[in-house]
């Protein structure tokens, strides 16, 4: 088990500093999920058809993934507030020590004001690299749905970046 999941510590670590936006957080996800892992690694199984080790591995990723995904989403829910929200207010510069990472900053600023759910779809498609159906596959979505919130996330992101960020103190409303 501990052979096959180390290619992939990397990225799980990525995609957790990015759901969390926390090191110190991001580490305790990553640990939860590989003992989780280690104790349902007998439940694992790779997809029917899977020919070579890649896609084995590729399988595995999806796997570990949708563990961590649905790990972060107890996490919120039993904490009942959003760690994003509260990451930006708690720490928020106030000033720019380093004019170089202003638009790090940005980025970040604007991810955490996306939606979860939008957040989330643009995690795994454009950071972590993932497939449309492997994506649906970690966040148990429709293919179309999860298309569809990249579209919005993307435009919004877009929007966010570019000076059209609410007034201080807006949050931005999930319509379900």
């Amino acid at each position: 088990m501990l052979e096959e999941t180390l290619p992939h510590l990397p990225r799980l670590r990525r995609y957790a500093r990015l759901l969390t936006g926390d090191a110190a957080r991001a580490d305790d996800l990553l640990q939860d999920t590989l003992e989780r892992a280690a104790r349902k690694w007998a439940l694992w199984r790779p997809e029917l058809g899977a020919a070579g080790a890649a896609d084995r591995q590729g399988a595995l990723r999806a796997w570990l993934l949708t563990l961590m995904h649905r790990h972060f989403l107890t996490q919120l829910r039993d904490q009942r507030q959003h760690l994003y929200e509260e990451y930006a207010d708690e720490h928020a510069p106030a000033h720019d020590p380093q004019p170089q990472w202003q638009q790090r900053m940005d980025l970040e600023r604007a991810l955490a004001a996306l939606p979860a759910a939008a957040r989330e779809v643009l995690l795994l498609v454009c950071v972590e690299e993932l497939s449309y159906e492997d994506a649906a596959r970690v966040l148990e979505l429709p293919v179309g749905t999860v298309m569809s919130r990249l579209s919005r996330a993307r435009e919004r992101l877009r929007k966010l970046m570019h000076d059209e960020q609410p007034a201080a103190g807006a949050t931005l409303r999930v319509v379900k």
